[in-house]
């Protein structure tokens, strides 16, 4: 009666109901499929120890994991037609082994955004330090790892010499995952340079086979049941390049308006940058196609019209004033007036400072709230 009653539930909602033993047949081939190992497996140009249980073993089990998440891999395959033309250029051009691609993957899922607990960031997950050395900007205005374009070159530097350094592929992987002094330390104390004997962090462990596993399926995706038309892949980014010079601090407002664009497309063609404001100096920027053609001209004419109006949106502070009530005053949300004097809401306010106080003139806004704006970095 139980078993009848789920039936018909199912029949009424609509979906197809199959046997417990057909569903289970259907599900589980792909993930058989995973299994199966064509010899030899080379990673990067290199032979992977297949004949070695445990190394199967510990194949098996990324192999799974990633098939088993059928909504990531997806989104995976899809990202690799925006990022992986660049990245193969990139690796032809430095001598470096086309499979280094799928570290991308396994470090961030092709995510520019991604951010680990431990301080790494973008695409590579580099750390900040390891980004400075190899010529990234990270600071409160600008972080160039999430700049796809210049940290995929600084990663792809870094594992060249750490190949240079290690002279082998798995190990400079695992040198990138745990650091280069853990690495040899265990190296050292273990007695062997042979990453698949080696005891390491277990993530370290895993790193190398979950890149392989990834290689697997991005390479043969109808494999595992994944069929994805062209069409279904992003394509890459097009944009064109301009050269911004910011005598002072620049609003990112008017560098959208000079490129005939809006806000966010500025910051989604250009990730690093951090808040609503360019630090003063001379940097490049990546902005839509048609709106490179007169940039700096109209660029020039929007600075000069915003200094011309912005005597006229300041409020000199008084004694007994606070940002909550300055802004309830002047009807503006407090996440505004936070923003136009690059403020914290903790700052503390002294009588006879100068506050931006409204919007600029050129932009409307509801007559009265507003949502919070505060960017989430």
């Amino acid at each position: 009666m139980h078993r009848l009653f789920i039936l018909c539930a199912l029949t009424l909602i609509g979906l197809p109901f199959l046997s417990a033993g057909v569903a289970a047949q259907e599900e589980s081939e792909p993930l058989l499929s995973a299994l199966l190992l064509e010899t030899p497996v080379m990673l990067c140009g290199e032979p992977v120890p297949v004949e070695d249980p445990q190394v199967v073993e510990r194949y098996e089990k990324e192999k799974l994991l990633s098939v088993g998440d059928r909504a990531q891999v997806i989104l995976w395959l899809k990202r690799t037609g925006r990022y992986f033309p660049h990245i193969e250029t990139v690796l032809k051009e430095k001598g470096l082994p086309d499979d280094i691609k799928y570290l991308a993957i396994v470090e961030s899922a092709l995510r520019v955004h991604a951010g680990s607990s431990k301080g790494a960031m973008g695409v590579w997950q580099l750390m900040p330090q390891t980004a400075r050395k190899y010529g990234l900007t990270v600071n409160s205005r600008f972080d160039e790892r999430r700049n796809f374009y210049r940290s995929t070159e600084a990663a792809l530097d870094y594992l060249k010499a750490l190949y240079e350094r290690f002279g082998s592929w798995s190990l400079s992987l695992a040198a990138y995952n745990m650091g280069e002094e853990g690495l040899e330390a265990q190296i050292l104390e273990q007695g062997t340079s042979d990453y698949y004997r080696l005891y390491l962090p277990l993530e370290t462990q895993r790193f190398v086979f979950r890149l392989l596993a990834i290689k697997h399926i991005v390479e043969a995706p109808e494999k595992y049941g994944f069929h994805l038309s062209a069409n279904d892949y992003y394509p890459p980014e097009i944009f064109s390049v301009v050269t911004v010079q910011a005598m002072g601090e620049l609003p990112v407002r008017l560098v959208a308006k000079a490129a005939q664009t809006d806000f966010k497309t500025i910051k989604d063609l250009n990730p690093e940058l951090r808040g609503y404001y360019l630090a003063a100096g001379t940097r490049r920027f990546h902005v839509p196609e048609n709106g490179k053609a007169g940039f700096n001209d109209r660029l020039a004419r929007l600075i000069e019209a915003d200094k011309k109006v912005y005597d006229q949106r300041i409020y000199m502070v008084r004694k007994g004033d606070s940002l909550s009530g300055i802004a309830e005053k002047f009807d503006v949300p407090l996440a505004a007036l936070l923003i136009w004097n690059r403020i914290g809401l903790r700052d503390v306010i002294h009588p006879g400072q100068h506050l931006v106080i409204s919007p600029p003139t050129d932009v409307s806004r509801p007559a009265s709230g507003g949502a919070d704006a505060e960017e989430k970095e």
